[in-house]
């Protein structure tokens, strides 16, 4: 953060000493940390609202199932390897003699992330599922969402698939 502002709030007393607990209680060491990551949130939450069906997200999609499905696990590693560009990493837990967690890591076009998520929580045998999407790092903030540039990036780094 190189350019930091300084700018007053005001609110209501009651309002204050609300948020001063939430904060406290979520760990944040300041006012000033709190509030910039709410501020974050609302400006990821409205890029969100945007209907351009081509914005870059990133989103983990975590998925508890019964692993005595039917073919389930097998029907989801399809769905995974359809959408290899998709899906960044995987991992896998036994939390009970019946039941797997899944967390997988996703990252593309808005559209294209909802659509593998929405099809792997609507799956028979699937008891529970939560999509948490937001945007790049370096795009909170920004005008405009991003669109996606299809293969290339600035950084080099390794895939594995």
């Amino acid at each position: 953060m190189s350019n930091l502002v300084r700018f007053g709030v005001s609110m209501e007393s009651d309002l204050l000493e609300s948020f001063d607990q939430l904060i406290s209680g979520r760990g944040y060491a300041n006012r000033s940390e709190a509030l910039r990551d709410l501020v974050r949130d609302t400006l990821v939450q409205s890029h969100m609202e945007i209907e351009q069906k081509d914005i870059m997200v990133l989103g983990s999609l975590t998925l508890v199932y019964d692993h005595h499905a039917a073919d389930l696990a097998h029907r989801m590693g399809e769905l995974q390897h359809e959408s290899h560009d998709l899906v960044i990493s995987v991992m896998h837990a036994h939390v009970s003699h019946d039941d797997c967690m899944e967390m997988i890591m996703l990252r593309g076009p808005h559209r294209k992330v909802y659509l593998l998520a929405n099809t792997l929580l609507s799956l028979k045998g699937v008891k529970h599922g939560k999509l948490f999407v937001t945007l790049p790092a370096n795009e909170i903030g920004k005008d405009a969402p991003t669109t996606v540039e299809h293969g290339h990036h600035d950084h080099p780094h390794t895939h594995h698939h």
